[in-house]
């Protein structure tokens, strides 16, 4: 797995992320060669496991419940920042971003970052799986409704 591109222009995302010093590091974390996306190899499995570990090792809290009354969780979450890995079906990225957004207007976040794979890395996982030139584009229209500032981590 490697890093495909960044798209850090929603809301200045890029700038909150630098200012804490945790854009390279997070962009690092999708330089993995070990972790290798094919085709029926359950991939998503590894890389999920591989991303978890990772954040573990950085001190942030994983799949935190949004609601206490509720099934929903943010993948991770460390002071006033969340993160979302996306690598299952496109439906499942409005809804990581809805999350996302919820986080912010409640106040528990200050910005966010969502990884997923790029449209020809999704592509080799299987049919209909969230893309990230997808979720850029849909993030450029929906840019008044999805205000929290979000970084978008391509990984290939």
């Amino acid at each position: 797995m490697k890093l495909a591109f960044t798209y850090d222009d929603h809301h200045n995302s890029g700038a909150v992320w630098g200012r804490r010093d945790l854009k390279e590091w997070l962009t690092g974390v999708f330089e993995a060669p070990a972790v290798h996306i094919e085709k029926n190899s359950r991939p998503t499995l590894r890389i999920r496991e591989h991303v978890e570990n990772e954040f573990i090792n950085e001190g942030w809290a994983m799949n935190v419940r949004l609601d206490q009354d509720l099934m929903l969780t943010v993948f991770a979450l460390k002071e006033d920042l969340a993160f979302q890995l996306q690598t299952g079906n496109m439906s499942r990225a409005p809804y990581d971003l809805l999350k996302l957004q919820y986080l912010f207007q409640k106040g528990r976040i200050e910005a966010a970052a969502i990884a997923l794979p790029s449209k020809d890395a999704a592509g080799v996982i299987g049919d209909n799986i969230a893309n990230a030139e997808r979720v850029c584009r849909e993030l450029k229209l929906f840019d008044r409704v999805i205000t929290v500032p979000i970084l978008v981590v391509a990984f290939e």
